[in-house]
């Protein structure tokens, strides 16, 4: 099947890999992505490919926090250009604003002050999510770029441990609290990348089990926020951080752009 130039181009753009290597990648299995970025990957020439770089939309993440309660919101645009501005960045204060005093609920799209700004911005303005969170002690992190916010909820323990949690999760990006809540689906499709790669290096069959249990390990502790390793210290976890302070994760929420 033959395939297009901007196909070939999304594909290196996700996978940093050869023009040549992504021409022959969605050849193989005509055109399909999704079966292209695997198949790159099994041969060992796409390591790892953000699944999340895939959204094209750009925009903003705004928190607003106080007394036990936060609200976070994740608004969305077309362009960068536009989600930079000044009127763009106060409409998402707004509307997490609006979402922290009770004026609108997380479930919420069809907001008026989002309809105005697609006629004065000149495009497609939405709102991508939105959280309202209320705990004990709460910690909030929204990256400089406002492409990542996260806000931690803590049982015990203090509001700067929540934040320091919250900064690190914007930094990892874990998927769940604790490796168990991995999801089997996820496991088990990596597992078919590490068999053939495992194959494709030569390693005996009669070990390729136990070094596949190995890396289901490390595959599940590597993307719960619990085992990870705490980015401003890594000789702890962040399970370790807790345990001093008597703490618990009661949720953490990461939206990012």
């Amino acid at each position: 099947m033959a395939v297009s130039l901007d196909q070939i181009k999304e594909l290196r753009e996700m996978t940093g890999v050869s023009m040549m290597a992504c021409k022959k990648a969605l050849e193989e299995v005509d055109g399909d992505l999704d079966k292209a970025i695997d198949s790159l990957r099994k041969k060992g020439e796409a390591k790892a490919v953000d699944r999340a770089a895939r959204e094209t939309n750009q925009g903003v993440v705004s928190i607003k926090k106080d007394s036990g309660k936060a609200s976070m919101v994740k608004l969305l645009s077309e362009t960068d250009f536009v989600s930079r501005g000044d009127d763009f960045v106060s409409l998402a204060e707004a509307l997490a604003e609006k979402l922290f005093n009770g004026e609108m609920s997380e479930d919420d799209k069809d907001v008026p002050e989002v309809k105005d700004a697609v006629l004065k911005m000149g495009e497609n303005i939405k709102i991508g999510d939105a959280k309202l969170v209320e705990g004990e002690i709460l910690g909030e992190y929204v990256h400089s770029n406002k492409k990542i916010g996260v806000v931690v909820s803590l049982k015990g323990g203090r509001e700067d441990l929540a934040k320091d949690i919250a900064m690190h999760a914007a930094a990892t990006n874990p998927q769940c609290l604790s490796p168990d809540e991995i999801s089997d689906e996820l496991v088990e499709k990596e597992k078919v990348i590490w068999k053939d790669q495992l194959i494709s290096e030569g390693k005996p069959e009669e070990i390729i089990g136990k070094i596949m249990m190995g890396k289901e390990k490390k595959f599940r502790e590597e993307n719960a926020l619990l085992k990870q390793a705490f980015v401003k210290d890594p000789e702890k976890t962040i399970e370790g951080l807790l345990s001093d302070a008597s703490a618990e994760i009661e949720s953490f929420y990461r939206m990012a752009i």
